[in-house]
């Protein structure tokens, strides 16, 4: 899934292609992927593109009126194009007049879900891989509208997200587990399932401790996720969306290397397994040693 970082460098790679363009259409070829019906998609034709930005891991294409949008819905409102590429989505630029976006035949459904058309012919596929399907695609006039991004949490890399801030948030989480609270993006905006295996590492810290911890340890694991998140952010930095999921993939410590050696100590990586979602983790910098737990492996077992 992308991640506040990955997300980051593609909304910046896509502002530099699409800032000053001219939206001709936006073709939907997985409808359940389009989230609202108001204003309908007929009318990003002839906006211009004013910037590309994020909430958290949500993209956020800002769409402004031209004359060429006189008579149209909404012609003197500024809309946004809200997209969540959810674990398996992505965007794919085309420089030349793509060729026409088709439903797919059968019961499953091809990767295209939308196809953004600019006047001058070039544009981008949004895709989604596999056969469950939840990316989103919302048109609203004020990215508020769109009920995951309402509720966010505050980014972790604003300035204002501080350590006494950060505090707050797990003293207010209690005991819940420090995974799971990294992970809720209406704690904190952006960190998913990878990065949250990294700053743990980073920070020598078990994913089961509880989020209400001790003033040094909130240190720690403060400075553990700036330092990831914001390294992350410079490796990604300049690069193009398609090399940024090997980058990504290349500079992970602990995610998806379960079997691996430490990088650090050298024992061998392990992991949990739940019904939607496996982290990894370093038993020796980060448990004392101790394996965790894994619910389905012991289920297995009986």
């Amino acid at each position: 899934m992308p991640e506040l970082p990955e997300v980051h460098a593609l909304a910046a790679d896509l502002d530099g292609r699409l800032r000053g363009h001219v939206i001709d259409r936006l073709d939907v070829t997985a409808f359940a992927a389009l989230k609202t019906f108001d204003p309908p998609v007929s009318a990003l034709h002839g906006r211009s593109v004013a910037g590309v930005g994020r909430h958290g891991k949500f993209l956020d294409f800002t769409l402004v009126p031209t004359e060429a949008t006189a008579g149209a819905v909404s012609e003197h409102e500024t809309l946004h194009l809200i997209v969540h590429l959810a674990r398996a989505g992505w965007i794919r630029w085309r420089e030349a007049a793509p060729i026409p976006a088709a439903r797919p035949r059968g019961r499953s459904a091809g990767p295209l879900a939308a196809r953004l058309v600019l006047d001058d012919g070039s544009g981008l596929d949004i895709t989604e891989a596999g056969t469950k399907k939840s990316l989103a695609i919302s048109l609203v006039r004020n990215p508020d509208d769109v009920p995951g991004v309402a509720s966010l949490g505050p980014d972790p890399l604003a300035p204002e997200f501080t350590e006494e801030v950060f505090a707050g948030i797990l003293a207010a989480a209690g005991r819940s587990q420090i995974k799971g609270v990294l992970r809720s993006q209406s704690r904190i905006a952006g960190i998913g399932n990878a990065y949250s295996d990294e700053i743990l590492w980073a920070a020598k810290m078990s994913p089961f401790k509880p989020a209400n911890m001790p003033p040094e340890d909130v240190h720690t694991l403060y400075e553990a996720m700036q330092r990831m998140l914001r390294e992350a952010l410079e490796r990604a930095d300049g690069l193009k969306a398609s090399e940024l999921k090997a980058e990504k993939k290349s500079n992970l410590n602990v995610h998806a290397r379960f079997g691996e050696p430490c990088p650090r100590c050298g024992d061998t990586i392990r992991q949990v397994i739940y019904a939607d979602s496996t982290f990894q983790y370093c038993p020796t910098c980060q448990t004392g040693g101790k394996p965790l737990a894994d619910r389905v492996l012991s289920r297995l077992l009986k």
